[in-house]
């Protein structure tokens, strides 16, 4: 089987820091390729795979301003597109745009859609719905004007994650800074509770962080910046708990099922996919408000970190991620 992995070209596949759709992409990628499948991954020239690179240019749009974001998706997508009939199946990682070019190949498109950026993008899901074929990361994320053929959560490399039982006594936060992931929620969680935060995470939206985050700054609550792969595992399974105060209705949450598989508790608001990813009162807790969130923080030391782990490892594993996929692969090539 040839199976070309579609990959964003905004950041590196996987990434160096943050980058949630290039590191599913590259788990997916590098799963499939264990597994004897012949894999090439459509990313970024410095990308890193196992398999078979291609790319139309060296760096994402992220990490090179210089280039213009639209033009290299164009670029970017019409390069697999005009490859399709090398492969047996297109996995694609990036959104509603390479539907576009569906109908025009014979190759069938696998689309998993991480999320919906706005309701305004349904339209184009749904003028493909009779020939495209949607997987949703979690049940919580699927839109009823859609079908779908399965929900597959996203699955992480076990071996970067280090089970720690004996955590230190802070809270942390790791995410982008944004207001929908409610960093300044975190602090007031933090001040509330009378613990130590750390705030990891590439800054999102600067006059957020200036005006709600950085005034608060001091020995308490600290911010140190995005946290690369090695740094990650570190901060998540010293961390007492983590805390995901979040906004808005996230279709996944990769950092929730990090910390569990450090064993590492996660303390999240009851929104979106969260009570698929939790186990309310076994590896966390799911609250409504800030004041919950808080109180939830004494009762930390009553959750098992090595029940985190078993659960984390049985739902958000890579090799569970790949056998779900490759299920739905040979359903459509039958």
């Amino acid at each position: 089987m040839k199976v070309a992995v579609l990959s964003s070209v905004a950041w590196r596949t996987p990434p160096m820091h943050y980058g949630p759709w290039e590191q599913v992409a590259s788990n997916i990628a590098e799963g499939l390729i264990k597994r004897g499948i012949e894999v090439t991954l459509f990313a970024t020239g410095d990308s890193i795979t196992a398999g078979k690179l291609d790319f139309i240019c060296d760096k994402g749009y992220e990490e090179d301003r210089t280039q213009d974001a639209k033009v290299l998706e164009c670029l970017h997508i019409s390069n697999l597109m005009e490859k399709a009939s090398s492969f047996d199946l297109i996995h694609n990682n990036f959104d509603f745009l390479p539907l576009t070019y569906s109908r025009l190949i014979q190759t069938p498109v696998i689309t998993t859609i991480h999320g919906f950026s706005s309701s305004k993008i349904i339209p184009v899901y749904k003028k493909y719905n009779s020939t495209g074929y949607y997987v949703s990361i979690s049940n919580a994320d699927r839109s009823p004007e859609l079908d779908y053929l399965a929900t597959v959560y996203n699955g992480l490399d076990t071996k970067n994650f280090e089970f720690n039982n004996l955590p230190d006594d802070y809270l942390l936060y790791f995410g982008r800074i944004h207001p929908d992931k409610g960093t300044a929620e975190a602090i007031e969680i933090a001040k509330k509770s009378g613990r130590k935060l750390i705030i990891a995470g590439i800054v999102q939206d600067e006059n957020y962080f200036k005006e709600k985050i950085e005034p608060q700054l001091n020995e308490q609550i600290e911010y140190i910046g995005s946290a690369g792969p090695e740094k990650r595992n570190t901060l998540l399974r010293k961390a007492f708990a983590l805390l995901h105060p979040i906004n808005f209705d996230e279709p996944f949450g990769l950092s929730v099922a990090e910390a569990m598989l450090c064993g590492t508790p996660v303390i999240a608001i009851n929104r979106g996919s969260m009570p698929e990813l939790i186990k309310h009162e076994e590896t966390g807790f799911l609250v409504k408000t800030v004041n919950e969130a808080a109180d939830a923080v004494n009762y930390i030391k009553n959750i098992s970190r090595e029940n985190c782990y078993k659960w984390a490892m049985a739902q958000f594993s890579c090799d569970k991620m790949v056998d779900d996929y490759l299920a739905l692969y040979h359903q459509l090539l039958v």
